[in-house]
């Protein structure tokens, strides 16, 4: 039995729901398994204008993760550039890092978070 059939029976799920779809539910019933704040958050942000750029570097000047969804600016790849650049340089002054997860994905992350990036 795999790891993943192991972790779905222990958690109660059945064998037609998938680690997404028991995600997805976990968020839609908006569950605290903690029970308390975190110090830093991962945030998803999806980069719609250039106006997100700021609260993209506020976020990050506040130790928060950013899962950035490049998805809504790929239609503008000039203006794309620009903002990832942008985004780059900040994230360089503040000594944090900056990685391509996938096509429409870039992580980012403040100060003294760093990204391994090769693969092995």
């Amino acid at each position: 039995m795999g790891i993943l059939q192991n972790l779905s029976k222990a958690l109660g799920l059945s064998k037609d729901m998938d680690v997404e779809e028991y995600m997805d539910t976990m968020e839609l019933e908006n569950v605290d398994l903690l029970h308390e704040a975190a110090d830093f958050y991962v945030k998803p942000v999806a980069l719609e204008s250039e106006a997100d750029v700021k609260v993209i570097m506020d976020e990050l000047k506040q130790r928060n993760i950013i899962l950035l969804n490049i998805t809504p600016m790929m239609r503008n790849q000039a203006k794309l550039r620009t903002i990832v650049n942008d985004l780059k340089t900040f994230v360089m002054k503040i000594n944090g890092d900056i990685a391509r997860i996938d096509n429409e994905k870039i992580l980012l992350t403040p100060s003294k978070v760093k990204i391994v990036k090769r693969r092995g």
